[in-house]
């Protein structure tokens, strides 16, 4: 294939389509990550999360026969695995980056696992018929040329995605209870002060989180694809925190920046019919992910500098006003 006829299908409505399909999955854990981080916990865990609730949607749909009792289940083994994170950190007072690597290592292997025990496969889940979330087809914007190819045919979770970041801002800016998981991510000992119970406040941060990211992990396994595979979230758990603060750590900035990876993946997966080594393609997200956090520690580096700068000034104008 030659590269204008890659050029010209990646500003096709087809290639816009994906770019949304394939940022679900990091939209939603991003949103999760963007809740603990806000509150001081971080949820490192989030990669072990998606790939919990990916392996149990996957089965429990197939052995039930039910794709919303295999949705219902993968949200609850994300919130359950969240609840143990912040079980170990808050009240037996382990390292929460510790105990978030422990949970990552342990879902990678215990998956697999599972799996092996239940059906035999190592690999993939294969044998196992998995149920598919439902697209959404909407009317009169289907019938639009380009924008209804874009945006309708979706599956729900990407809808999903989006009215979940909408229900986030609310959250996080327009409650009391967003308010205070700001303070105490802010200034624990100062929102305790105030009546703020911190450890049930990060806990509940956890809880939505698990909850968010559970979505993110289905979205892979019964959405993106219907089996579930070893390791099939490759990292995306790691790159939605790195959107967190591409994003500014604000909602719908953590989306943009979710979207942002998204269209690198899609992008790597379009270059990968030319002519250039698999294996440089392949790393075009985890690039664009490492060049993302080099931009926001460079701007990060001269909002301090610019603060240094006006602290200096005030201080040499309050001096000279003494004098």
């Amino acid at each position: 294939m030659s590269f204008d006829v890659v050029l010209r299908s990646i500003f096709s409505a087809a290639f816009l389509a994906s770019v949304l399909r394939i940022s679900t999955p990091l939209i939603l854990p991003a949103l999760g990550g963007l809740i603990t981080d806000l509150s001081g916990a971080v949820n490192i865990a989030l990669e072990g999360i998606m790939l919990t609730s990916a392996f149990t949607g996957v089965v429990v749909s197939a052995y039930s026969g039910s794709v919303f009792l295999g949705v219902l289940a993968g949200v609850a083994s994300g919130v359950l695995i969240s609840f143990v994170l912040g079980w170990f950190h808050l009240h037996l007072e382990t390292n929460i980056i510790l105990a978030g690597i422990a949970i990552n290592i342990l879902a990678t292997g215990g998956t697999i696992f599972l799996l092996y025990v239940l059906t035999g496969d190592k690999g993939n889940s294969q044998s196992l018929a998995s149920g598919r979330v439902p697209n959404i087809n909407i009317p009169l914007i289907q019938d639009i040329p380009f924008l209804g190819r874009v945006i309708s045919g979706q599956h729900i979770f990407v809808w999903l995605a989006f009215i979940l970041t909408w229900l986030v801002s609310i959250y996080l800016y327009r409650t009391p209870w967003g308010t205070h998981l700001r303070a105490v991510g802010e200034n624990p000992q100062a929102a305790e002060t105030m009546g703020i119970n911190v450890k049930r406040t990060r806990m509940i941060a956890l809880l939505i989180s698990g909850f968010l990211a559970s979505f993110g992990g289905m979205t892979m396994s019964m959405a993106y694809l219907t089996i579930f595979q070893r390791e099939m979230t490759a990292g995306r758990g790691f790159i939605a925190l790195a959107a967190v603060y591409l994003g500014g750590r604000k909602p719908w900035g953590t989306l943009l920046a979710a979207i942002l990876f998204g269209f690198a993946d899609a992008l790597s997966h379009q270059l990968g019919s030319l002519r250039i080594p698999s294996q440089l393609v392949q790393t075009i997200p985890y690039i664009v992910t490492i060049l993302a956090l080099v931009i926001y520690n460079l701007r990060e580096q001269a909002v301090k500098r610019e603060r240094r700068r006006k602290f200096q000034e005030q201080h040499m104008q309050s001096m000279a006003s003494v004098e």
